[in-house]
């Protein structure tokens, strides 16, 4: 990735509207009490597919949305590289836009979703997280990415 001013401007201003999300929605964005989560800023994740610089945005969003909250550091990094991680097979998938949100949705449910009953101490079965954190990342990336993605081609802010 060329890393020129409009690169840098717009991973950072995607940053910027992930942290805003995230801390907007707080009370649904972590599932630090209960295991059922959805991040309303992670339907921003269809990003990649149409900015390499959407990749290290949604990085350092997710890591200073994270580092804001009351997330334990565990999940602060995990969760982070798992959208670093995501965002990259979002950008891979860009030529075959429905399946751009398949990487967040099925890395988050068994990452995130496999580490969050041991971290938080919950009483729930690893699988049952996994379907959790993956059940809110369809809502959110798999919908709300996707009617996104659908507004941005109709815009073509992004061409």
């Amino acid at each position: 990735m060329k890393m020129t001013t409009k690169t840098l401007v717009q991973g950072a201003m995607i940053a910027a509207i992930y942290v805003v999300l995230t801390k907007l929605f707080e009370p649904i964005s972590f599932g630090r009490e209960n295991a059922i989560q959805c991040r309303v800023s992670e339907l921003l994740t269809i990003l990649p597919a149409f900015t390499p610089a959407a990749i290290p945005g949604l990085f350092v969003g997710c890591l200073i949305g994270n580092l804001l909250s009351a997330a334990a550091i565990v999940d602060v990094i995990f969760g982070s590289l798992t959208t670093l991680l995501a965002a990259f097979g979002t950008y891979l998938l860009r030529k075959k836009r429905p399946l751009a949100v398949l990487p967040p949705i099925v890395l988050n449910g068994l990452i995130v979703g496999g580490y969050l009953p041991a971290v938080y101490g919950m009483p729930i079965p690893v699988w049952l997280s996994m379907v959790f954190v993956a059940a809110g990342q369809v809502i959110s990336c798999g919908i709300g990415g996707l009617l996104l993605g659908y507004v941005l081609d109709r815009t073509r802010i992004f061409k």
